[in-house]
């Protein structure tokens, strides 16, 4: 096997000795061999080091639309990794057995960033997407595959949280060509009892990655029965999105299913994604979607210039297709916010096989 294990640079020394790591505002503060919450971020000789460099739990080649990115050069094929440990702790974790590991021997596959860049273009894959556990815990080996990616044409693409420090975040997102941020609620008190975190600091990543960085940016909520779903909370999520990121950004509403530590709590209603999609174009987002569930007309995107279909998805497969070359609609020529080729990919409903790196 090789090396797994580099130095790092976002931590500095406290007068007690202790090194605090600051990647993200947990600001874990370590004495010798100890590990962060995220786990994978440790303290070893005096310096704090990512032992997971180049290793992972899997490779999946996915649609983009799985993402989900739907304004993202749509129909494309994305090769999909992701490593062990989270900075957060969310109680519905749907990636539990990954981001909650805490046993090294979850990450069998091992590839450099080269090879990881050789192996997306191997498939015909647009891009590469760091996701399944939040990949700025594994910043520098995001930043490694991203640069060789980008040698080879390949684009990056971020499924993130957002939890992360504002040094730590430029880094990050300037290497990044699509980000979507999981906005899990529109409340602290839901990020403290619920993801062990806080609202803040992922409200100025989503403001940092829209005013700061060209990389396309679209968001998701997963909403939980009882707990973030309320009218007055998307309403004022969706206020707020549109105020300080724009009507462009599509935003993504998921419906939760019960895992984890949260196995009491019912799946979420269609009904539930349906009326917080229609606050959100109430309150002027301009691209609205559910997801999780069978919704032909929640899942296709429409034109906001005269509201005809545009682009036609049941689940991830693309049906009718009404972008000009330029990406504007054809029917009134309103240009359509995102990256679009002048035909969508051809991914289509073939499955998406497990595909490992040799």
């Amino acid at each position: 096997m090789q090396n797994t294990i580099v130095s790092t640079r976002y931590w500095h020394r406290e007068p007690d000795g202790r090194l605090q790591c600051d990647l993200c505002p947990r600001h874990c503060r370590l004495r010798e061999g100890q590990r962060g919450l995220c786990y994978v971020r440790q303290r070893l000789d005096n310096e704090v080091r990512l032992v997971t460099y180049g290793r992972s739990s899997g490779f999946c080649v996915d649609p983009i639309e799985k993402k989900p990115l739907n304004h993202f050069y749509p129909g494309s094929s994305v090769l999909s990794f992701g490593t062990a440990g989270c900075n957060l702790a969310c109680k519905f974790c749907q990636n539990w057995d990954m981001s909650k590991s805490r046993e090294m021997d979850t990450l069998t596959e091992y590839a450099s960033p080269e090879r990881l860049a050789e192996m997306a273009t191997e498939l015909g894959c647009r891009s590469i997407a760091y996701t399944y556990n939040d990949p700025v815990i594994f910043l520098e080996y995001a930043v490694d595959v991203a640069a060789a990616c980008r040698e080879k044409g390949v684009k990056s693409v971020a499924v993130t949280a957002g939890y992360i420090d504002p040094e730590p975040r430029e880094a990050f997102f300037r290497a990044m060509h699509a980000v979507n941020v999981d906005l899990k609620a529109f409340s602290d008190d839901f990020y403290y009892r619920i993801c062990g975190g806080h609202l803040a600091p992922v409200l100025e990543t989503l403001q940092y990655i829209h005013d700061e960085t060209d990389a396309w940016l679209e968001t998701t909520t997963l909403l939980i029965p009882g707990h973030n779903d309320s009218d007055r909370e998307i309403d004022e999520m969706t206020q707020w999105v549109v105020r300080q990121l724009g009507p462009d950004v599509p935003m993504h509403f998921s419906a939760f299913h019960p895992d984890w530590k949260m196995l009491d709590v019912q799946s979420t209603p269609a009904a539930t994604l349906r009326r917080a999609r229609r606050i959100a174009i109430g309150n002027g987002v301009n691209y609205a979607y559910t997801g999780n569930v069978h919704d032909s007309q929640g899942g296709s995107t429409w034109c906001p210039g005269c509201n005809e279909l545009v682009i036609e998805r049941d689940w991830y497969e693309l049906g009718a297709w009404r972008l000009d070359a330029g990406g504007a609609c054809r029917n009134c020529g309103t240009r359509i916010a995102g990256h679009f080729d002048a035909a969508p990919g051809h991914f289509g409903a073939r499955a998406a096989g497990w595909r490992r790196i040799q």
